[in-house]
């Protein structure tokens, strides 16, 4: 006998009170298993919303993290452990800290893209979509800590 997976994925799903959250990069036949599809914050509002048990979250760490920080009595499940991404990588928490420590009087302004640690150490976590809106709120003489996307920033430095 061979084991229908998709139907062992909804008998689960049903069992454990589960949603399954898809990032937009993700092949089309785990998009298809997903209750929802779109990207990283969008999908963690939309978990927060549901009354899931469980989480179940494909796409990189920061992602669940995520997913956690907004639904923090959800259990939330990454299937590969060890799904990262570059952004969250060149911006580790410690080396994140003591250059902060080095710029006291910046505002530290950290793109999602981030360990939940950095986001911790951050003064206000931003989006791609509402990263220009937000500093525009910031005082034109406050000098601003940026991390950890240096291509977004650039762009936004140039605005």
């Amino acid at each position: 006998p061979t084991l229908d997976l998709e139907a062992e994925i909804q008998r689960l799903k049903k069992e454990k009170n589960a949603i399954i959250l898809a990032h937009y990069y993700q092949d089309g036949e785990i998009q298809d298993l997903a209750d929802f599809v779109g990207d990283s914050l969008d999908l963690s509002r939309k978990a927060a919303e549901t009354d899931a048990d469980v989480i179940v979250f494909c796409g990189v760490r920061f992602m669940a993290e995520v997913a956690k920080i907004l639904s923090p009595n959800k259990t939330v499940l990454l299937p590969d452990s060890k799904a990262g991404c570059s952004l969250e990588d060149s911006c580790q928490p410690e080396p994140f800290r003591k250059f902060r420590e080095q710029h006291p009087d910046h505002v530290s302004i950290t793109y999602i893209n981030c360990s939940a640690e950095v986001k911790a150490a951050s003064d206000i976590i931003v989006t791609s979509s509402n990263a220009a809106e937000i500093i525009d709120q910031i005082p034109a003489d406050k000098p601003i800590l940026w991390a950890p996307d240096r291509h977004l920033g650039s762009y936004l430095a140039k605005k």
